[in-house]
């Protein structure tokens, strides 16, 4: 599994049109294959940071789901959603592999 976590620099003037942005990539996310995680939105601290995890069986996965979501109209008109809007000013991708099962010190070796 590969997980995608984007990182927004967003225009706080235009956080409702992000939310709606945000709102629509859950649903094409998953709908395309994928495991939407959420976006996590400001609240209290920074109000031009947002962030969003979703994740693909394996990189393989994800790079065709990038095919896809380019000759998809409904990811066509979320995309250009954003421009129209200028919610996002920039953004950043990083890719991990989740780590979910843990296990007992003693099991670990570590005691």
């Amino acid at each position: 599994m590969i997980t995608c976590t984007l990182t927004y620099k967003i225009d706080p003037a235009q956080l409702e049109a992000f939310e709606t942005y945000s709102k629509a990539w859950i649903y094409l996310v998953n709908k395309m294959g994928g495991t939407h995680h959420g976006y996590f939105l400001p609240h209290e601290g920074a109000n031009n940071k947002a962030w969003c995890m979703f994740s693909f069986a394996s990189l393989a996965a994800y790079e065709d789901y990038r095919t896809r979501m380019d000759a998809d109209a409904e990811c066509r008109a979320a995309y250009d959603y954003a421009v129209k809007t200028k919610c996002i000013l920039s953004y950043d991708r990083t890719f991990t592999r989740p780590l979910l099962d843990g296990a007992s010190p003693a099991e670990l070796g570590l005691i």
